[in-house]
């Protein structure tokens, strides 16, 4: 099977089995290669590495990944594209295709089985309606990673990198900065996907800490804060977290750690560096 990275290959596959884009799953196929070979090289695979892959599509970037790595586990949400990538992937013998919700599946026991527990790395291309999700659940599973390097749009791109104040801010900014370094590798222009998206798309690899740059007691509980502060900006942290459900904290609680914290109750979570978040958590009993 020749590769698929150009438009009239990705058309000959898509009329062959009849294929109709899901909405619902954000489905834009990568057609420069260029940008399939730019990827692969900047995400560092070797032959030692396994590979996780979210969203084949059709295989396209699996080919490339399985080029160079040792081993590459690819995750496919529609399993109408199963035959596609049991088709374009046939001539493989490292790549195994997997049904499934990258949400529901066990990261941590796939880098077990596949990896011997040591550090995988992660490739994919996100639909922004779940970009967040999924890479949260990639760094709170605990499954060992060494880098996830994701293609999203631009303006998410952007928001990983930056700091409090800015309207970009939010809870991926600060779930990636605390997990992992962000940097952006290269801009990718929308005639680059078929079909062509309405924006500008971005390839940002994700280096995982070591060690993340805040102490925090309980992540998961920072984080639940960070979305609960997040979910409406406009509201301040005290209405926030006194509004978020699961979180049981009352105006007073949150009032009195901003206070100990030197900072006003009228304070919104926009404000908040990622340390002051760490030290509202612990104040919060996390």
């Amino acid at each position: 099977m020749a590769f698929l990275g150009t438009p009239g290959k990705t058309v000959q596959i898509l009329k062959k089995y009849n294929f109709t884009m899901q909405k619902k799953y954000g489905q834009n196929f990568l057609v420069d290669t260029n940008v399939l070979e730019g990827i692969v090289e900047a995400s560092g695979i070797t032959r030692q590495d396994c590979v996780l892959e979210i969203g084949p599509g059709i295989g396209t970037m699996t080919q490339y990944l399985a080029e160079s790595a040792r081993e590459v586990v690819a995750v496919e949400i529609d399993k109408a594209l199963i035959p596609i990538l049991e088709d374009t992937l046939s001539s493989y013998h490292n790549i195994t295709v997997v049904n499934e919700d990258i949400l529901k599946v066990d990261i941590r026991r796939l880098a077990e089985e596949r990896n011997g527990g040591a550090p995988i790395k992660v490739v994919a291309n996100l639909p922004y309606y779940i970009t967040t999700p999924i890479l949260m659940e990639l760094f709170e599973s605990g499954a060992p990673l060494e880098s996830v390097t994701v293609m999203v749009q631009t303006e998410v791109a952007q928001r990983m990198q930056v700091g409090p104040g800015t309207k970009e801010y939010g809870a991926l900014s600060l779930a990636v900065q605390f997990y992992a370094e962000p940097k952006i590798l290269m801009q990718v222009s929308p005639s680059c996907f078929m079909p062509r998206p309405k924006v500008g798309s971005a390839v940002v690899r994700l280096s995982r800490h070591a060690v993340p740059p805040v102490e925090v007691r309980d992540a998961r509980f920072m984080f639940a804060l960070v979305r609960a502060s997040f979910n409406q900006r406009r509201k301040t942290l005290v209405n926030g977290l006194s509004h978020a459900e699961g979180l049981q904290i009352t105006k007073e609680q949150a009032a009195e750690a901003l206070g100990r914290m030197g900072l006003p109750p009228v304070v919104r979570g926009e404000a908040l560096t990622l340390e002051q978040f760490a030290r509202l958590s612990d104040l919060l009993g996390g």
